[in-house]
C-alpha cells in the first residue's frame, strides 16, 4: 500500500519538480553566466538574491494557497467552486505581486546599508530594481501554475518551465556578453533576461488556461462565479499567510546568512553563492515532493478519507528520506567539481568545495522538513507549525550559527552549521506533529 501511494505522489510530483528545477535553473544559469564575467559580479547577483528572496518567496507562499483550495474543491468534485477559487485566487496573487514589487523597489537603498563591498552594493543595485519588477509576472505565472497543479494537471507548466530555460540563456548570451550587436550589459543583462522571460511564460499559461479544452469547464462558468468575495480571500489567506511566513522565514534565514557571509568578504560570499545554488537545486525535488503530498492530502481531506491521508503522508516522508540521503552523498563525492561550474577564481572554489560538505550533511532534514509542513498545509493545520519553523530558523538557526561563525571564528562554515541545526531541529517537529495530529483524525 505504501509503495502504490508512493507511485502515484511521485507520478503527480515529477512534473512538479521538472518545473521548480527548471525555475530554479534559470537563476542557476544567471549566476553561473554572469560569474564568468568576473566574481563581483556574482556577489552582487549573489546580494540582490538574498535581499529580494524575503518578499518574494512571501508572495510564493500566497499562491500556495490557490493550489490547496482548488484541489479541496476538486475532492468535492465542485467545478463551479474550483473556477471561484481560481478568479479571487489569481486576483489576490496580483495583488500580493504588485505590493511586493513596490517594497522592493521602494527600499532598494538597503544595499548601501548591509556592510557590503562597496563596487559590490553598486553593481547590484540596477540588477535589484529589474528583478523586483520582474516579481509581478512570476507570481502571476505562479497563480496560475498553482490552479493547474491543484487540478493534477502538472504538465502544462512543466513543460513551459523547460521550454524557459534555453529562451533565458539565449537572452543572456545576447544581453550580458552583448553579442549579435547588442550592448554588452554584464549583470544588468541578466536582470534584463529574466524579466523577459517571466513575462513570456506568464502569457503563454494564462493563454493556456483561458482556451485550452483541459479547463474549459471552469472557465465556462466564469459569468456565474468570478466574483472577488471578502469570505474568498479570507479563505485563501487563512492558507496563503501561514504558509508564506513559513516559506519565508526559511528564505529569510539564508538571506540574512547569504548578508553576514558578505561582511566576511567578497570571496566567502560567491563561494556561499555557489554553494546555496547547490543546495536550492535539490530543495526544489523536496517541494515538489512537498506540494504533491500536500495536493494530495487536502484532495483526501476534502472527502474525509483520513486513512488515506496517513498512508499518503508516511509514503511521501520515507521518499524524502531516501531522496535526502542520496543528495548528501552527491554533494560529498562531487564537491571538488561543481564549484567549477560557476566560477574559476581559485580561492572561490576552494571555499565553496568546503561548503558543500555542510550542505551535504543538512539534505535529510531539510527534506524531510519540507515534506513534512507540505502535508501539515494539505490537512489545513498552518498556525503550529509556522511556530514551529519560526524557532528552528529565528531562535536556534541564525543565533547558533552568528556564535559559532563570529564568536567561534568559524566563518561561512559556522553559518552553515547554523542552518544544520535549525533545519533539523524543524524535520524532528513538524514529523512529530503530523504524526500526532493524523492520529486525532
Amino acid at each position: 500500500m505504501l509503495i502504490d501511494q508512493a507511485k502515484k505522489t511521485w507520478k503527480l510530483a515529477f512534473p512538479i519538480i521538472l518545473g521548480e528545477v527548471a525555475q530554479m535553473m534559470l537563476g542557476i544559469i544567471d549566476t553561473a553566466m554572469v560569474g564568468a564575467v568576473n566574481y563581483k559580479q556574482l556577489a552582487a547577483a549573489a546580494l540582490v538574491m538574498s535581499v529580494i528572496n524575503i518578499p518574494y518567496v512571501f508572495g510564493i507562499g500566497i499562491t500556495i494557497s490557490v493550489s490547496q483550495m482548488v484541489s479541496m474543491a476538486h475532492g468535492r468534485r465542485d467545478g463551479k467552486l474550483v473556477s471561484h477559487y481560481l478568479y479571487n485566487g489569481f486576483w489576490l496573487c496580483a495583488f500580493s505581486a504588485v505590493a511586493i514589487s513596490l517594497v522592493i523597489e521602494l527600499s532598494r537603498n538597503i544595499l548601501f546599508h548591509l556592510d557590503q563591498d562597496p563596487e559590490v552594493a553598486k553593481l547590484a543595485l540596477p540588477y535589484l530594481e529589474i528583478m523586483g519588477f520582474s516579481v509581478i509576472p512570476m507570481i502571476l505565472f505562479l497563480a496560475l501554475k498553482q490552479f493547474t497543479d491543484g487540478l493534477e494537471f502538472t504538465k502544462t507548466a512543466m513543460i513551459l518551465s523547460l521550454g524557459a530555460l534555453p529562451l533565458n540563456a539565449f537572452l543572456n548570451w545576447l544581453f550580458i556578453y552583448g553579442n549579435w550587436g547588442f550592448q554588452r550589459m554584464e549583470l544588468m543583462g541578466a536582470g534584463w533576461a529574466t524579466l523577459i522571460t517571466r513575462i513570456f511564460i506568464f502569457i503563454v499559461l494564462g493563454l493556456i488556461v483561458l482556451n485550452h479544452k483541459t479547463f474549459r469547464r471552469y472557465i465556462a462558468v466564469r459569468s456565474l462565479v468570478w466574483k472577488l468575495r471578502k469570505q474568498t480571500f479570507k479563505d485563501l489567506l487563512h492558507i496563503g499567510i501561514p504558509s508564506s511566513f513559513q516559506i519565508s522565514m526559511e528564505a529569510g534565514a539564508f538571506a540574512v546568512s547569504g548578508i553576514l557571509i558578505g561582511t566576511l568578504g567578497a570571496v566567502e560570499q560567491a563561494a556561499h553563492q555557489i554553494a546555496l545554488s547547490c543546495a536550492s537545486l535539490t530543495f526544489m525535488v523536496s517541494m515538489g515532493l512537498s506540494q504533491a503530498g500536500s495536493i494530495r492530502t487536502s484532495n483526501s481531506f476534502g472527502r474525509n478519507d483520513n486513512s488515506l491521508i496517513r498512508i499518503i503522508g508516511k509514503s511521501t516522508l520515507y521518499m524524502a528520506l531516501i531522496y535526502g540521503t542520496l543528495c548528501a552523498i552527491t554533494f560529498i563525492v562531487l564537491r571538488n567539481q561543481l564549484p567549477l561550474i560557476f566560477n574559476g577564481n581559485a580561492e572561490v572554489v576552494q571555499m565553496a568545495s568546503y561548503l558543500l560538505l555542510f550542505a551535504a550533511l543538512f539534505q535529510i532534514s531539510d527534506s524531510t522538513q519540507a515534506v513534512s509542513a507540505g502535508l501539515l498545509r494539505g490537512i489545513k493545520d498552518v498556525k503550529v507549525p509556522t511556530i514551529f519553523i519560526a524557532i528552528a530558523y529565528w531562535a536556534v538557526g541564525i543565533p547558533v550559527g552568528c556564535l559559532l561563525a563570529f564568536y567561534f571564528k568559524m566563518g561561512a562554515a559556522g553559518i552553515w552549521m547554523g542552518f544544520i541545526t535549525g533545519l533539523t531541529f524543524s524535520a524532528a517537529f513538524l514529523t512529530f506533529r503530523f504524526k500526532k495530529m493524523t492520529q486525532k483524525m
